[in-house]
């Protein structure tokens, strides 16, 4: 009898571990993604705050440590010529080819919106080996005219942010309200593993200086 009350108290003993072990797994898990979306969501940040450093420089502004100076394709005000691509980072559909996006659906007649994911015509550009990086200021040879979305410190030069698997990047449209040219900021960060990724947008003004 004693054998079998001991082999019962074993049994329920090695069930509550199993339980607590599985538990305590499942809320490192939990945790170690919480944290992942949150060092994606910072680099999203970061890379909105990039884009506003940007778009305050001045024309022909090289700044050290930025592989790509601002030159005069990326101007601040004016007349934006349409460009479906993003060409170096900045997007100016027509009115006609807003109108055609359909955002329940995520479909468009005319090229997506610049922010949406890529299989729905979103013009980030996912091929990293075809734009500029900070991570190698001294190569700029991609300056030229890459498209899509703007790394992290191709035209500030801001540090890269270490241990993400990849820099966190921005596109920027240009959209005129009567005579004012607003900018929408999209920024996409990345955390410590693929998949992981935030999405983050702001509207921003130029101020007259």
């Amino acid at each position: 009898m004693a054998l079998l009350v001991v082999l019962i108290f074993t049994l329920a003993l090695t069930g509550i571990a199993i339980v607590s072990a599985r538990l305590a797994v499942q809320g490192e898990s939990m945790a170690r993604n919480q944290l992942d979306s949150q060092v994606a969501r910072q680099a999203a940040e970061a890379a909105l705050r990039d884009a506003e450093r940007d778009l305050m420089l001045a024309n022909g502004d090289a700044r050290p440590d930025a592989p790509c100076a601002r030159g005069v394709e990326r101007p601040v005000v004016g007349s934006v010529p349409p460009d479906t691509a993003c060409t170096h980072g900045q997007c100016a559909h027509s009115e006609a080819t807003r109108r055609t996006a359909n955002f329940a659906t995520a479909t468009s007649a005319a090229p997506g919106e610049p922010w949406w994911p890529v299989a729905s015509g979103g013009r980030w550009n996912n091929n990293p080996a075809t734009k500029p990086s900070r991570l190698d200021h001294q190569d700029g040879s991609q300056c030229a005219g890459f498209t899509g979305a703007v790394p992290l410190g191709v035209y500030t030069g801001v540090a890269p942010i270490q241990g993400v698997v990849q820099q966190p990047e921005y596109l920027i449209e240009h959209i005129r309200r009567a005579e004012q040219v607003i900018f929408r900021i999209t920024a996409r960060g990345f955390g410590y593993r693929p998949g992981t990724e935030v999405v983050v947008q702001s509207y921003f003004r130029v101020p007259d200086l």
